[in-house]
């Protein structure tokens, strides 16, 4: 019995922790809240604002955007990660928490829907 129940408990931690439960963006949603990103960022071409082109970002390692001078917080972050769901989402959650030195001043999204809306937005805008 005790396996049964140790073994129910193992499926359910992976199903839980898996994507299986991942939220589905909408891209179109999310380039309502990516208006809240366009005082620093763009998605349109690779031209930096005061943050970094977020073009192509999905799928990019953090902090190599070329021609973009990352903080050492950013590019230490950055070292053999890529930005993926996982990565995007904890990060749009609390940036500075995820990258304790980053110069990024968002606090972060909280709603998860705009998270997953966001980064449905930046997937529809990969590099050129």
């Amino acid at each position: 019995m005790s396996r049964i129940i140790a073994a129910a408990c193992t499926a359910a931690a992976l199903l839980l922790s898996s994507n299986a439960f991942a939220q589905e963006g909408d891209a179109a949603a999310g380039e309502t809240v990516f208006k809240k990103c366009t005082a620093c960022h763009n998605v349109a071409d690779a031209k930096h604002k005061v943050g970094p082109s977020l073009q192509g970002v999905v799928g990019r390692q953090p902090g190599i955007a070329e021609g973009f001078k990352y903080s050492k917080a950013m590019t230490d972050f950055g070292a053999g990660k890529v930005w993926d769901d996982a990565q995007l989402t904890a990060y749009l959650a609390n940036p500075r928490g995820v990258v304790k030195g980053t110069r990024m001043a968002f606090a972060g999204l909280k709603d998860p829907k705009e998270i997953a809306d966001v980064i449905a937005f930046l997937k529809a805008h990969p590099a050129p």
